[in-house]
């Protein structure tokens, strides 16, 4: 092992995990989005939506995202539409998260008892008020546990998007063996470095799923 390898490239590591969370944070967040809309079709049954978001979670969760990806990257532009790399990978694993977090979200919203939501209408709040304050807070309570591994899910899925010349951990990793053949550095370092962004994420969820748990939500 060349540590003073290591170390040379340690800066080199740090660009391409900026982008790796950037690229994370992005996915995360459409992804979440995009599951709670879908979440609401499926489980309210809203007519002329719940066919299309059912077909599109069974393509979504169906097809690898390395396809999905390279359909965005090298198949739209074939009809004239050219994305980079970056764009491709987060609608990429949006797309693919959505799905995910579509039954995650779901789950929790179906989790929630029928007393909850007869007693919010019935002091006079509307649907769209007991949905916010009384069956939401109740469903995320439910649904963390399942959210919180799909976001850690797509974090790694990251890793796919190298295949498309984003030059984050893995493109890097795979940069490195492929022009210096460092192959035991690259690998300790990206190990590291996925450590280093995933653990908090991972402590952090389980932090909030105590507290949830103590707050007696979703009991």
């Amino acid at each position: 092992m060349n540590w003073q390898y290591i170390w040379n490239a340690v800066p080199r590591f740090i660009d391409a995990t900026l982008l790796t969370l950037h690229l994370s944070f992005w996915a995360i967040v459409l992804s979440v989005l995009v599951g709670l809309l879908c979440a609401v079709v499926l489980t309210y049954k809203i007519r002329g939506l719940q066919c299309l978001v059912k077909s599109y979670i069974e393509l979504s969760r169906n097809t690898p995202l390395l396809i999905q990806v390279f359909f965005l990257y090298f198949g739209l532009s074939k009809v004239g539409i050219k994305l980079d790399g970056f764009t491709c990978g987060i609608i990429g694993l949006a797309f693919l998260g959505g799905s995910y977090m579509a039954e995650a979200i779901r789950g929790g919203l179906e989790a929630v008892s029928k007393g909850q939501i007869e007693s919010a209408l019935s002091i006079g709040l509307t649907p769209l008020q007991a949905f916010r304050y009384v069956i939401f807070p109740q469903a995320f309570a439910i649904a963390t546990p399942a959210v919180g591994a799909n976001c850690l899910f797509l974090m790694k899925e990251t890793s796919v998007i190298s295949a498309v010349a984003v030059a984050e951990l893995m493109f890097l990793a795979k940069d490195i063996i492929g022009m210096d053949y460092k192959t035991n550095e690259s690998l300790f370092l990206l190990v590291v470095f996925y450590l280093i962004i995933l653990l908090p994420v991972s402590l952090y969820i389980r932090y909030l799923e105590r507290r949830l748990r103590q707050a007696k939500y979703g009991a």
